[in-house]
């Protein structure tokens, strides 16, 4: 065989070990262990757009409107809460979950009335972001399950790994325990 002949065949024999090494790569990450970087919630629990909600094109006179022929795409849905979450109403007739996706669930003290809030269910990679608190006073029960960061007067808990967790957080001289599940 000549070397001309020879070259596809090393072309495929590298491109082949190079995809060999990268799923390797992949495979040995885990799937339990998560980026410490938010993410956005999966598509299917994000509330989808009600036409009323989605924007007319305005017509104008002088120019007329595109016409690429695809329709124009909504604006992403808000990945962040505020005390409790929005939660879209159901359409299909199956059994639905109350866990909410790798959101970021705010939580300002000052606005939340943490007797009624018992228990909050996630999945992995999401954080709970406490607001007004000082450093050192927010407590876990399974810190090898979270990421825990201080600054400012917010504590970021990030759920890495599934389980339940038992966050402490004290206010007005009493501590209230909110049950994270992290599926």
């Amino acid at each position: 065989m000549s070397p001309a002949a020879r070259l596809p065949w090393i072309r495929r024999l590298v491109a082949g070990g190079v995809a060999l090494v990268a799923a390797v790569a992949v495979a040995a990450c885990g799937a339990d262990a998560v980026a410490p970087l938010p993410v956005q919630p999966p598509a299917e629990s994000r509330p989808s757009p009600t036409p009323s909600a989605i924007p007319a094109p305005s017509a104008s006179p002088s120019r007329p409107p595109p016409s690429s022929g695809r329709p124009i795409a909504a604006p992403p849905a808000p990945t962040t809460a505020r005390g409790t979450p929005h939660r879209p109403t159901a359409t299909s007739t199956g059994p639905t979950t109350s866990c909410q996706g790798a959101v970021r669930y705010d939580l300002p003290l000052a606005e939340t009335e943490l007797e009624l809030l018992r228990s909050l269910c996630f999945a992995t990679g999401a954080v709970l972001r406490i607001q007004g608190i000082g450093p050192g006073l927010v407590t876990v029960d399974r810190p090898e399950l979270v990421s825990q960061h201080y600054e400012a007067g917010v504590v970021d808990i990030r759920f890495v790994r599934p389980g339940t967790v038992d966050v402490t957080i004290p206010q007005q001289d009493r501590e209230h325990i909110v049950t994270v599940v992290v599926r």
